[in-house]
């Protein structure tokens, strides 16, 4: 298996990296073995839907980037204390879901370093009962993509805060992740160990030292994927499957409750409900939701013009925006 390290920071570009060579490996090739870093991300499974595995609010304020991979799973927090690893390889006619195969060079690694990992389930790896490594699988013909992140010594604060979804209802059939603890490999490794140590493990153990590079044909491609699909709302949050979202809050003048039904990211129906006192019909209110993508910016300049007081006697625009997701 061939070695292959990136040094891009942008999971937009490494991601379509990925699926590019996995797309177009030939069938005779010996496979690649990939180590990657992402900048501060959030990187959503295939079958998630995103909205509720992220804090809006927190992405927004921090510009942290969330992707959606090809690959099913959980939602997890990328940064530089991450290290992520991907195998890409032919199956040669024992194509399977199969994730131990790919695990144990990793779990040999670490134990060069003092790390006792073992694996934990399906597809995690753990030390002390805290999950160190996390996987994801695809199988596409004769082909297997195996790929993982490395838990090294991540911001954990961040990836709490980035991860918890602000306290409203949301009910979808998309696949939820199940939060855990987390460990750090570092709190493990031998004193004086490093992450260039890590790789260098790796290297040795989960490839034929037979190092890759990327054709020009390849970098087109992947730079077209990158900007065609991985930077797009469409694929990020729009593949999301469909969800609705009910919250509820008490006022000084009344209570409001309401009711979103979103499918491919974009609102379909809403309806609102409550106590409250209208000068307007409030369903005149609950058109302007229709045809809205669900996110912060687009609810905001459908919504900047509302006149409040009319719809809701007593309220105020700021509060109110805040109640809609604007």
């Amino acid at each position: 298996m061939q070695y292959l390290r990136l040094f891009s920071l942008d999971p937009t570009y490494n991601l379509a990296v990925e699926e590019q060579l996995f797309a177009t490996l030939p069938p005779e090739h010996p496979g690649i073995f990939m180590l990657w870093q992402n900048a501060p991300s959030v990187i959503v499974g295939r079958y998630q839907c995103t909205a509720e595995e992220v804090n809006a609010v927190v992405v927004a304020r921090e510009h942290i980037p969330v992707v959606r991979r090809i690959t099913g799973g959980g939602v997890v927090y990328h940064d530089l204390g991450n290290l992520n690893f991907s195998f890409l390889a032919n199956s040669h006619g024992t194509a399977r879901v199969n994730f131990q195969q790919y695990l144990k060079p990793i779990v040999v690694a670490l134990a060069e370093l003092g790390v006792q990992a073992a694996i934990s389930g399906r597809n995690d790896l753990e030390v002390d009962g805290k999950k160190i490594s996390g996987s994801g699988q695809l199988v596409c013909g004769s082909r297997i993509l195996h790929h993982g992140t490395l838990l090294i010594n991540v911001d954990r604060a961040r990836l709490d805060e980035g991860l918890t979804v602000a306290p409203e209802k949301i009910h979808s059939r998309g696949i939820q992740s199940v939060r855990m603890r987390v460990g750090g490999i570092a709190d493990y490794w031998h004193p004086g160990s490093t992450l260039d140590m890590l790789i260098e493990a790796l290297r040795r153990h989960c490839t034929d030292d037979d190092a890759a590079g990327l054709t020009p044909m390849e970098l087109a491609g992947a730079e077209q994927l990158a900007a065609g699909k991985y930077r797009q709302w469409h694929w990020n949050y729009g593949a999301s499957p469909p969800y609705t979202r009910e919250q509820k809050r008490r006022f000084p003048w009344g209570t409001v409750c309401l009711r979103l039904d979103v499918q491919q990211g974009v609102i379909r129906s809403c309806r609102i409900f409550g106590d409250f006192f209208s000068t307007r019909d409030i369903a005149e209110l609950e058109a302007l939701f229709a045809g809205c993508r669900h996110e912060r910016q687009s609810l905001r300049q459908r919504l900047q013009t509302v006149s409040w007081e009319e719809y809701f006697v007593g309220s105020e625009a700021a509060s109110m925006l805040h109640f809609f997701g604007c």
